[in-house]
């Protein structure tokens, strides 16, 4: 059996900073990307908003965290924060 930080195979894996965690045991988390635009070549910069589950309400605003994709929890939430990289100053 795996533990709570143990990552589960095949599953996909996101950093990014926590921006609310007004919620109980369920934080906001966005993810920026960066890519090449396939014709003009320049880069840009995107920006999604995940909905994860954080167990020990232990992130706070500002947090950079890993989050691991995971089966539905609730009608928004499908993802789980594995561990917090970096805390919030």
């Amino acid at each position: 059996m795996k533990g709570v930080n143990e990552v589960k195979s095949g599953c996909k894996i996101r950093t990014g900073v926590v921006t609310s965690d007004k919620m109980d045991k369920s934080v906001v988390v966005t993810v920026e990307r960066q890519f090449a635009h396939p014709i003009y070549k320049k880069i840009v910069k995107k920006t999604k908003n995940f909905m994860a589950h954080d167990e020990n309400n232990e992130c706070q605003t500002g947090d950079r965290v890993r989050i691991q994709e995971s089966r539905p929890l609730s009608a928004r939430k499908r993802w789980k924060v594995i561990d917090v990289l970096e805390k919030a100053k």
